[in-house]
């Protein structure tokens, strides 16, 4: 390497653990591979209109907190048993987050919130998290935002997003290609449709990239293609949830010989990133399966202990325990009582 033309705006390079030893440090047993593996087969079911079912991603904007997600956790898994008659519900378990400039980059990038940066633990506390959530048979749901990180931690996801910011990425389209969960395309952050549709046309054939493998070697990654995607609508300069966007895209989507299976994200910009409304996209959405909508086959709901959002403070002791550090969410109490109102009006007629 030659110092003058080479790595001018690189400070240092560190090796961490690969992949594989990571997977070692926190094994999977039969109770954790069938809480994924039934979590994945029951999506696909959901997505291709086996399972009546609707999907439901409900948890934290982000984690943050260990102790706090395994509590949420624990809430969740006895809720999505109790209505599991009408939902199936996974855990959202995002430990990515992207950022339009610059702010804090999630749990696996930066696990001590000081910028210090000790990705090798952050990785190590996303994987001991999720094999504590596997455990408790709650599936868990998560957004593959570098390309790299799935190879350590995507064994234990049933459902998986591509964020709109990074839909019209090629390299997340030849990544989601191999991946063996159901992966939903959220539309631009400005309302564009057309790119989440376009990921997945190039997401069902089959892709060659270069990654990383278990071993922690570079490898050329050849995958068969993933036929298991949707659509996440977000919002964007204005929300996309009413009954007159739903049928523009399926409209849209059946023009393209594409069956329209649509999921709603009910908080970003359909809930103008106030968490209470997020309880008015959810109501509409009741309404219209109500009313006979087959096309919505999901939603998302951004939730957690406690209601609200606050910054990252320098002295970390002042933390409120429950509280998101990134997007404001519902507290446990009222995302219970929205989703039970949910399941009864669905089932008015």
């Amino acid at each position: 390497m030659d110092s003058r033309i080479e790595n001018l705006n690189v400070s240092v390079e560190q090796s961490i653990i690969t992949p594989i030893e990571l997977k070692k440090m926190y094994p999977l047993g039969e109770k954790h591979i069938e809480t994924v593996n039934n979590g994945q087969t029951i999506i696909k079911n959901i997505l291709n209109g086996s399972d009546k079912r609707i999907l439901a991603v409900v948890g934290p904007c982000s984690i943050h907190d260990i102790k706090s997600a395994k509590e949420y956790a624990q809430k969740l898994k006895v809720l999505a048993d109790d209505l599991k008659d009408d939902l199936f519900i996974v855990m959202r378990v995002y430990f990515e987050k992207p950022r339009t400039t610059v702010g804090w980059k999630g749990l696996i990038n930066d696990p001590y919130m000081d910028n210090s940066c000790e990705i090798q633990d952050g990785l190590k506390q996303a994987r001991e998290l999720l094999v504590y959530i596997a455990e408790l048979g709650l599936p868990a749901a998560g957004e593959a935002l570098d390309i790299v990180t799935p190879q350590y931690i995507q064994d234990l996801f049933s459902w998986t997003a591509i964020g709109a910011r990074t839909t019209e990425s090629q390299s997340h389209r030849n990544m989601s290609s191999g991946l063996s969960s159901v992966v939903g395309f959220k539309n631009g952050t400005d309302g564009n449709i057309d790119i989440a549709i376009n990921a997945m046309q190039a997401v069902a054939a089959s892709h060659n990239f270069v990654s990383i493998n278990p071993e922690g070697k570079v490898a050329v990654i050849h995958t068969l293609g993933n036929s298991n995607t949707h659509i996440i609508l977000r919002g964007g300069k204005k929300p996309n949830f009413e009954a007159q966007h739903v049928a523009a895209i399926e409209k849209k989507l059946t023009d393209l010989e594409i069956v329209p299976r649509i999921m709603v994200d009910c908080s970003h910009a359909n809930c103008y990133k106030k968490a209470g409304k997020q309880e008015v996209v959810l109501s509409s959405l009741a309404d219209q399966i109500a009313n006979g909508n087959k096309s919505i086959m999901g939603f998302m709901i951004e939730s957690h202990l406690n209601f609200g959002k606050q910054s990252i403070p320098s002295d970390q002791s002042k933390l409120k325990y429950g509280v998101s550090v990134t997007d404001e969410c519902l507290d446990f109490e009222a995302t219970e009582k929205i989703l039970r109102e949910f399941c009864d009006r669905i089932c008015e007629k």
